[in-house]
């Protein structure tokens, strides 16, 4: 048993910050399932309506994160290291402000067709999040460290085929699309998705961390 082990057996059930994480990662599962359905319609004013539930969505997520910090300064005792605290719950937060502001960006842009690269970086985005969802829950138990990783090694998957999709979406726009102004607007759409991948992959980098200072 490692000297880590034996001095978290001793250290009380932590019954704050992995109440308070798990409700971060279910928000962003909710909060990505909303942007996948702003990709899925293409009537310009029903996204109104959805995006206004992201927005609140988003500011859910805010109020969990400052919770957070609050306890952090609150609490000697932490269930992990406390810059890993602060890095996963901004980590967190850094999601939903994409997710919104990709939703946000396809409405003020006015865009009238949603292609299929936003549509498969929005289900990516919301695979991601359940991914995030999984491994937050069995950090609370680090017994269970392989579901953890496993979570972590779908996320990294998931945020290298985002990658690719932005990048032959990119490719493709600037092949055959010859309107700058609307060349513009898809490619800020498309960037703001493919940077909530890549905020996914923060959270995963994150719980590796945590594992690899807890195993």
């Amino acid at each position: 048993m490692s000297l880590n082990s034996i001095f978290q057996y001793f250290v009380p059930k932590d019954k704050k910050f992995f109440p308070l994480f798990e409700q971060a990662s279910s928000n962003l599962i909710a909060i990505s399932a909303k942007l996948k359905e702003v990709f899925e319609i293409d009537e310009h004013d029903s996204r109104i309506g959805l995006i206004k539930e992201i927005e609140d969505l988003e500011h859910e997520g805010d109020r969990i994160t400052h919770e957070i910090f609050v306890e952090l300064s609150k609490n000697f005792i932490t269930p992990f290291d406390r810059e890993d605290i602060h890095a996963l719950a901004s980590a967190l937060d850094d999601i939903a402000d994409y997710v919104h502001g990709s939703a946000n960006r396809m409405y003020l842009y006015n865009l009238t067709t949603v292609t299929e690269p936003m549509k498969k970086l929005a289900d990516l985005i919301h695979q991601g999040c359940k991914d995030i969802h999984k491994g937050i829950s069995e950090l609370r138990d680090l017994k269970n460290i392989r579901n953890v990783t496993d979570s972590c090694v779908r996320i990294n998957s998931m945020e290298n085929q985002a990658d690719y999709v932005f990048d032959m979406a990119v490719a493709e726009l600037f092949k055959n699309e010859t309107n700058a102004i609307e060349l513009f607007k898809n490619k800020e759409v498309l960037n703001a998705l493919e940077r909530a991948t890549d905020k996914c992959e923060d959270v995963a980098n994150v719980m590796e961390t945590i594992i690899v200072k807890n195993a």
